[in-house]
C-alpha cells in the first residue's frame, strides 16, 4: 500500500479535512466567554478559531479582547441589528482575508 495520496486539487475540503490534527479539531469547537458592553453582560459563543483570531487583533491594535468586542459591536450592529456572533465571525473572515 502507498503511502502517496494523491490530492484531487477540486477537493480542498477533503485535503483539509485529512490533514486536521487534533489541535486543529479542537479548533471548531464552540467556547463561550462573557463581558459586559456598556454595563450590559452579554456571553458570546464563537468557534475557538475565531477567538484566536480576535485575540491577535487585539494584540495588534495593542488593546484588551473587552475592548475590541465594545469597538466591533458599536460598529458592526448598525449593519447586523442584534447578533454580535455573525458580526464577529465575519470581522475574523475580512481581517484574516486582508491582513494575514
Amino acid at each position: 500500500m502507498s503511502i502517496y495520496v494523491e490530492i484531487d486539487p477540486n477537493d480542498f475540503l477533503g485535503h483539509m479535512f485529512n490533514a486536521c490534527s487534533i489541535d486543529q479539531v479542537n479548533e471548531f469547537l464552540p467556547e463561550k466567554r462573557g463581558f459586559r458592553i456598556h454595563g450590559h453582560s452579554t456571553t458570546i459563543r464563537l468557534e475557538r478559531v475565531f477567538w484566536a483570531v480576535l485575540e491577535e487583533m487585539s494584540d495588534r491594535m495593542e488593546i484588551s479582547l473587552p475592548q475590541l468586542i465594545v469597538r466591533i459591536h458599536d460598529q458592526c450592529l448598525i449593519a447586523n441589528d442584534k447578533n454580535i456572533s455573525s458580526c464577529l465571525r465575519v470581522i475574523c473572515m475580512k481581517y484574516m482575508n486582508i491582513y494575514t
